[in-house]
């Protein structure tokens, strides 16, 4: 299908100059959070601000397994810019919100920051977890022309969107600001509501009935409910 839905392009291309910009932008924002968080600033909560600081770096680790490993679609450049300023804003303002930039104080480390961090590290599994299975399963000869449904898809058809939203959720649990928690409300609206129908859509016409077969026994997006 040639043209782009659900915000993306999905013909295959390497667009390897574009990703290299993307990965260089997001780079530069971790740079710059890095310096927020170790630099010569006066934080209400430094601690807090190094630990976010650290879930950037880690989020940028994964993006580039993501870029050169994983996607083998187009990457057009106005993606590439506008996901790297939506990046600049939830991890800058994570960083500036947990280091109490707007509250003016720190927030002591609890149990519920401990499940913030839970569910950021098994947020990133689900979905880089989900990808490498799927990638090694399509190097397998007879997976040609197939849908994969196997290891972590068995319980979600988009479970490695499920991952990103639990790791949104333990990253803004991480900042211990109400504000934070507009991110992963937001990511989770727009992959019901905008990036998965257009995606069910392309693989129905792409796998046809192995694909509905798929889609009626498993959830959609939350594992056992929906």
């Amino acid at each position: 299908m040639a043209a782009p839905q659900g915000g993306v392009d999905r013909r295959h291309n390497p667009s390897l100059r574009i990703k290299l910009i993307f990965a260089t932008l997001h780079g530069a924002i971790v740079v710059i959070a890095l310096w927020l968080a170790f630099g010569p600033f006066d934080w209400a909560d430094p601690t807090r601000a190094r630990i976010l600081a650290g879930c950037a770096l880690l989020y940028w680790l994964r993006h580039l397994v993501t870029l050169f490993v994983l996607m083998q679609r187009r990457v057009a450049i106005a993606e590439a810019l506008g996901l790297s300023a939506f990046m600049a804003v939830f991890e800058l303002g994570f960083l500036l919100l947990g280091a109490g930039f707007l509250s003016g104080t720190a927030a002591p480390l609890t149990g519920w920051d401990g499940a913030g961090a839970a569910l950021l590290l098994i947020g990133s599994y689900l979905n880089t977890g989900s990808e490498l299975q799927r990638r090694a399963w399509k190097q397998q000869p007879g997976a040609k022309g197939h849908c994969y449904t196997g290891g972590l898809f068995a319980y979600s058809m988009h479970i490695n969107y499920f991952g990103d939203t639990m790791l949104f959720t333990g990253w803004a649990m991480l900042t211990a600001s109400l504000w934070a928690f507009s991110i992963p409300l937001l990511m989770a609206a727009m992959f019901v509501f905008y990036h998965i129908p257009p995606l069910d859509a392309y693989l129905a016409e792409r796998y046809g009935a192995e694909f509905r077969a798929y889609a009626k026994r498993t959830a959609r997006f939350v594992p056992f409910i929906y």
